[in-house]
């Protein structure tokens, strides 16, 4: 993707909150030299400089059939938001813009089909999700002929050789611009705009001890 050196970021633990904030990904591939997406959940594990994703697809999807050994890509989508001019010091000199945090993850793709693999891949997304729940489900403790469904579902697991990860946060801007498109985004409420304003205030303080 392009990536000015604005904003650019090389720290893994952006990517780290980025598949904590949402593990549902999106992971390109070619079938039949043409490019596919499937959209699914990842789990996400990372040691040291090593990225690790894993989850499945139902076995009708054709992206497994010739994936393996492909360099893919998977997509982690961040929190975004409209910038408004509006919110700048000098408003009339600038155009609105979009802010956003995203990560590109490449790297080779193996394909999983034994259920010995595929039995925690299931359980870890699971446990991912019931985490909090009075009752969470699990698959250990569910009835037992649902290990069958396993056999309706491929797995994956792609190891990163490059990671891009882009924070466009206003980083381009002299510090009252930002200021403003802070506080117009926690203004303007919003899930996407607080977060926003979030980065921003944290990609500031990183600059200053920078």
């Amino acid at each position: 993707m392009y990536v000015p050196a604005h904003f650019k970021s090389e720290d893994l633990t952006q990517l780290d909150w980025l598949a904590g904030h949402d593990a549902f990904g999106t992971l390109i591939s070619q079938v039949q030299g043409t490019p596919f997406a499937s959209h699914l959940p990842v789990l996400y594990r990372r040691e040291g400089n090593t990225v690790v994703l894993s989850g499945h697809w139902a076995r009708p999807n054709p992206q497994w059939h010739d994936i393996e050994g492909q360099r893919a890509l998977c997509i982690f989508h961040g929190p975004h938001a409209y910038i408004s001019p509006r919110w700048y010091v000098e408003p009339q000199k600038h155009v609105p813009t979009w802010d956003y945090a995203v990560a590109h993850v490449y790297g080779p793709v193996r394909v999983i089909r034994e259920a010995a693999e595929l039995e925690p891949i299931v359980a870890s997304l699971a446990s991912n999700y019931e985490a909090g729940a009075a009752n969470p489900w699990t698959l250990a403790g569910s009835n037992p002929g649902n290990r069958q469904m396993l056999r309706g579902i491929v797995g994956f697991e792609l190891r990163a050789d490059e990671v891009q990860l882009k924070f466009k946060l206003n980083q381009n801007h002299p510090a009252g611009n930002i200021r403003g498109a802070i506080d117009g985004l926690r203004a303007s409420g919003g899930e996407d705009s607080l977060a926003v304003a979030s980065l921003m205030e944290a990609a500031q303080v990183r600059a200053m001890r920078d």
